[in-house]
């Protein structure tokens, strides 16, 4: 009997001992692989990206114009030169509101990734559209800040009744000085009031069309008009964040999509224009936290100031867009000769500074792929 305890005993032992080693081999139970995460789909605007040659990257950076109310001559226009957005002046405002709506529909080309279609639309002083008679920035400033709200909601719902998604219609600008240029068009002529009336103004236009806050550092330190020339400001960086950056920061915190950067010089912080100024577009995305799209002014500005620094466009275009600018907007056709603009050679030029490394192909990819998630996102 006790012989056959001994002999169960040392059965049960090697029994556990088998279990244990098959435990710590891992043979306890089969084991199974780690399930194969599957790869993300991607989204629509990265496959856009992937199938842009580069040089329809490059043009999907400019906002161009060209004369006229004949709609399919625009859209000729459009789909020669591919830009990611047209901007219309005065010589493109048809006589009625459903003729612009017209041709707005001709510009629009892919629904799913309509291009930008743009204007200057502040009301007052700077209008394309006879029809709009809310309020501008002569009455806003000496009115509550709510009344800008209902004035930019009301031009904004104009505007994309017509097919216009984009307006360069936020002066975020401050002056208390009659004789500035830009003083008749800032909506306060102190940080305070000026700051409450461009949030609101951005605040109004949510949902509707894209808002823009303009002339980025500030044009309310000079008097000079910066379509003659290029205005040179003093001011001290210490003064300017006191005094003029208020409003930008007030939009940006109310969720402006665009910033527009002027075509002047505050010669304390950089001697090269805003537009062209690396140093003022880490200030505005990394001091003011700016995270959209940034754009120049008319180039062409530069261009008709006189300064034979800045006599060729595509080398403008190239700095532009190292200095940060997502868009580079060009109204290629003044009435002055000398700016008379073929689109062709601004898209090669850039096209040939990225292929002679002046330009890096991620910045242009970037830059591309915020345009097309701006498009791809319109409001409405």
């Amino acid at each position: 009997m006790k012989k056959r305890y001994i002999i169960t005993a040392i059965i049960v032992v090697l029994i556990l001992g088998l279990l244990f080693w098959f435990r710590f081999l891992g043979l306890e139970k089969p084991t199974h692989p780690a399930p194969v995460q599957p790869i993300a789909e991607k989204s629509f605007v990265d496959k856009t990206l992937d199938n842009m040659s580069l040089r329809d990257k490059v043009a999907s950076l400019f906002i161009l114009h060209t004369p006229g109310t004949d709609k399919t001559k625009l859209a000729q226009f459009v789909n020669k030169y591919k830009p990611g957005g047209i901007i219309l002046m005065g010589d493109n405002i048809p006589a009625t509101t459903t003729q612009l709506a017209d041709m707005t529909k001709a510009l629009t080309g892919d629904k799913k990734l309509p291009i930008l279609i743009a204007t200057d639309e502040e009301g007052d002083t700077v209008r394309r559209l006879d029809s709009d008679n809310f309020y501008g920035a002569l009455e806003l400033r000496n009115l509550p800040a709510r009344s800008t709200k209902d004035a930019f909601t009301n031009r904004s719902l104009l505007l994309k009744s017509v097919g216009i998604n984009l307006n360069f219609g936020i002066v975020a600008d401050v002056t208390d000085n009659p004789s500035s240029f830009i003083y008749p068009r800032v909506l306060g002529t102190n940080p305070t009031e000026a700051s409450a009336r461009v949030a609101a103004a951005v605040d109004g236009t949510k949902g509707i069309t894209l808002s823009t806050i303009k002339h980025f550092p500030g044009h309310g330190e000079t008097e000079a008009n910066s379509h003659l020339t290029i205005p040179v400001a003093t001011t001290t960086y210490g003064d300017w964040l006191e005094r003029v950056s208020p409003p930008f920061e007030a939009g940006i915190k109310a969720g402006a999509d665009v910033v527009m950067f002027g075509q002047l010089t505050y010669s304390s912080v950089d001697p090269l224009p805003a537009t062209l100024s690396k140093k003022w577009h880490d200030i505005l995305t990394n001091n003011l936290g700016f995270k959209g799209i940034m754009i120049t002014d008319d180039m062409v500005m530069l261009q008709n100031s006189g300064d034979p620094n800045y006599s060729d466009t595509v080398e403008n275009s190239v700095e532009a867009i190292n200095a940060g600018n997502n868009l580079i907007l060009f109204v290629t056709d003044h009435d002055d000769a000398k700016s008379m603009i073929n689109p062709d050679n601004l898209i090669d030029g850039v096209v040939n500074a990225v292929k002679d490394g002046q330009i890096k192909q991620t910045l242009i990819d970037a830059s591309a792929r915020k345009v097309l998630n701006l498009r791809f996102n319109l409001p409405g």
